[in-house]
């Protein structure tokens, strides 16, 4: 009905509509060929019937043919005729439809034959006075014209009979052949139009779940103009809106995360500064008449103070300038004290952060990523501390059995309800009140581990504080290095 690449181009709704059509006439054609075989059965078990009759007329002739040869009552010889007469009334009525039903030569020897049969009856009721051998005679071919017409009713009876049998057969093959027909049909149409959408519709579950997991997939374009076409276009334009937005919010918070980090940054430079600054007072007080080695000495301090603010600038820095992943032999002591130092300014009087890093504990890391995880970490604790009290402890330790490190990082602050917890990770999702957090912080650390080929988990009950768990491979693995797409950012 139509060329296959125009069906192809049909939308789904158009594709739908063809599909109903071709059923409904599909059902239409098998069910007149049906509904005409039955027609043709109705009528041929009508015309059996009187058949039947016919030939229930013609035993009841040779009954009463045969009283009357035995017995040689006048009211036997009545009956016989008057059947007789009642079987050509039959042959008469069945005269149309012998035509229709190829019938008439049959119909015609029947007829013919049940003339003769009067015809010899009459001469035989004649001829009652006539010599017995000639009586004899025309009883002989009574019976035999007789048997004539039993014989052509049952070969009547016998040929209608196959033809029925034969019209149920093509019947049973038409119904067969519709459940072949509606099963092709059925399968061809659930191919081309079920397999097509069931496939976008799985990959754009599995791209709604990885959008879940904070990474955005693009779904490549189904080549074709019907609905699910116009579905992934307008997926993928919602993915690239996701995207964009989700930078613009860790933009933001890269810019509220310079805020935190000017304010330690310059806490830690007073120190520095101070010294310089005392060390160069002296030096004027004193001028030319300074002992040349305390000059030396203040000149040495002065230099050791500007390095140690360069290293603090530099630690800064290094936050929040975006680099490619790149992971090194990087010792995670050093990774957790620069977090600490960044963080000092923001940490009440009555917080204490302890850390238990052995020194000797090297993993393959970037530093600046792992960083960001501790700032986010260490933050998030903070807030925690609703009265500003308690403490946060980072302890680290090696799991030689899994080859992995260990590291911890707790507080004895509010803690998470359990039915946060299974959600804590996702993006977007926070507890914090609207406006004090965009839940990026943790998706963020999430993303960042599992570049590391790292897991990280959290245990909570409400009241009893919060402790994250990260598993850190010991060594490198392959195929590590790529990007998962995790973002730098802060806490949520």
């Amino acid at each position: 009905m139509f060329p296959r690449k125009y069906f192809f181009r049909l939308n789904i709704r158009r594709r739908v509509l063809l599909g109903m059509l071709l059923s409904v006439l599909a059902v239409g054609l098998i069910g007149t060929f049906s509904y005409h075989s039955l027609v043709q059965i109705e009528r041929k078990m009508g015309f059996i019937e009187v058949i039947d009759d016919l030939g229930n007329t013609i035993l009841e002739i040779r009954r009463y043919e045969k009283n009357f040869m035995l017995y040689g009552h006048q009211e036997d010889f009545d009956e016989s005729r008057a059947y007789a007469a009642k079987a050509s009334d039959i042959l008469v009525k069945l005269e149309g439809n012998t035509a229709e039903f190829g019938l008439s030569q049959e119909h015609a020897s029947l007829k013919s034959v049940l003339a003769d049969y009067e015809a010899v009856s009459g001469r035989l009721h004649l001829e009652r006075g006539q010599s017995q051998e000639a009586v004899e005679r025309e009883r002989d071919r009574l019976r035999d014209t007789g048997k004539q017409l039993v014989e052509l009713s049952q070969r009547l009876v016998t040929h209608e009979r196959a033809r029925i049998l034969t019209i149920v057969q093509s019947l049973k093959r038409q119904l067969l052949l519709s459940v072949v027909v509606f099963l092709v049909l059925g399968g061809g149409f659930l191919f081309v139009l079920g397999h097509k959408t069931i496939t976008a519709l799985r990959s754009i579950e599995q791209a709604t779940r990885e959008i879940a997991k904070g990474r955005f997939a693009v779904l490549l374009p189904s080549g074709s103009d019907d609905e699910v076409s116009r579905v992934v276009e307008a997926f993928n334009h919602m993915i690239a809106e996701l995207q964009k937005r989700q930078e613009h919010l860790v933009r933001e918070k890269k810019l509220s995360s310079i805020g935190v980090l000017t304010s330690g940054v310059a806490h830690q430079l007073n120190n520095p500064l101070n010294n310089i600054s005392t060390s160069c007072q002296i030096l004027m007080e004193e001028g030319p008449e300074a002992d040349p080695n305390f000059v030396r000495r203040l000149l040495g301090n002065i230099d050791q103070e500007v390095a140690r603010a360069r290293d603090i600038v530099k630690g800064a820095a290094g936050v929040l300038r975006a680099k490619e992943f790149e992971r090194k032999p990087t010792s995670l002591a050093e990774v957790v004290e620069r977090s600490v130092s960044l963080v000092s300014s923001q940490v009440p009087a009555g917080v204490e952060i302890t850390r238990q890093v052995s020194p000797d504990l090297v993993l393959p890391m970037d530093a600046q990523r792992m960083q960001e995880v501790f700032l986010n970490l260490l933050i998030n604790a903070l807030q925690a501390l609703k009265d500003h009290t308690g403490r946060i402890s980072i302890t680290a330790w090696r799991d030689a059995e899994h080859g992995q490190a260990v590291i911890t990082v707790a507080d004895t602050g509010s803690g998470i309800a359990s039915d946060d917890l299974a959600r804590i990770f996702d993006p977007f999702f926070t507890t914090k009140e609207v406006g004090k957090g965009t839940g990026l912080g943790l998706s963020i650390v999430f993303g960042i581990v599992e570049q590391h080929q790292g897991e990280i988990a959290v245990e909570s009950t409400r009241g009893g504080g919060a402790s994250f768990i990260l598993r850190l491979p010991l060594v490198a693995q392959a195929g590590a290095d790529g990007d998962n797409g995790a973002s730098g950012g802060t806490a949520a």
